[in-house]
């Protein structure tokens, strides 16, 4: 064979996969496609003082426009809404209160938004961003630029498919947060009370 035609070939062999790898813009596009999702999810935190984690688990409502329902179950009931206002908890009435939005609580919620509604270009302005993967099976890892996200965080992984299925944190003091989204689906739209909940 042509040694210039088998250069040709092997050259467009090595060159083929990377046209078609799956990139951030195409895993945002995916991500940002549901309007809605709903799931449940649970969340260990190892702690380096206890032998076992700390468990809760609860549901969570995802609307692309509105934002982030956190409804808690166990240890103990609290619902948490999460949207590009901040951070609001269910009060004993019913009602919204929010809550200071200066702190690194604050930040990491607002991390959770952008990674669950597939905000690349936030995740990108605070992380160095490295993708792996195809759409099928992805993992993202994020290392902090920011010093306000340093001093909380080391690294950030985060797995999916069609949908986030998993997030670890993992915090510069040693500390680590696992949080499992389980049955997460796209097929049901909000509800009267999850609509009347973002619009409040």
């Amino acid at each position: 064979m042509n040694p210039f035609k088998t250069l040709v070939a092997l050259t467009l062999l090595v060159l083929t996969p990377l046209a078609h790898a799956f990139d951030l813009q195409q895993l945002s596009d995916q991500l940002a496609k549901p309007a809605v999702i709903h799931g449940a999810f649970v969340q260990e935190k190892h702690l380096r003082s206890l032998p076992q984690p700390l468990t809760s688990k609860g549901n969570f409502v995802l609307a692309r426009d509105s934002g982030l329902l956190w409804l808690l179950d166990t240890p103990l009931k609290q619902d948490y809404r999460i949207t590009a206002a901040g951070i609001a908890r269910r009060d004993a009435d019913g009602g919204w209160q929010m809550l200071p939005g200066k702190s690194a609580g604050a930040e990491q919620n607002r991390l959770f938004l952008a990674v669950l509604q597939g905000d690349s270009s936030g995740l990108q302005r605070d992380f160095d961003v490295q993708l792996s993967g195809d759409a099928q099976a992805w993992q993202l890892t994020l290392v902090p630029r920011s010093m306000l996200l340093k001093q909380v965080f080391n690294q950030i992984n985060i797995n999916g498919g069609a949908l986030v299925q998993r997030i670890e944190l993992l915090e510069t003091q040693g500390d680590s947060t696992q949080l499992k989204m389980i049955d997460s689906s796209s097929d049901k739209p909000l509800s009267d009370s999850e609509r009347a909940d973002f619009a409040d």
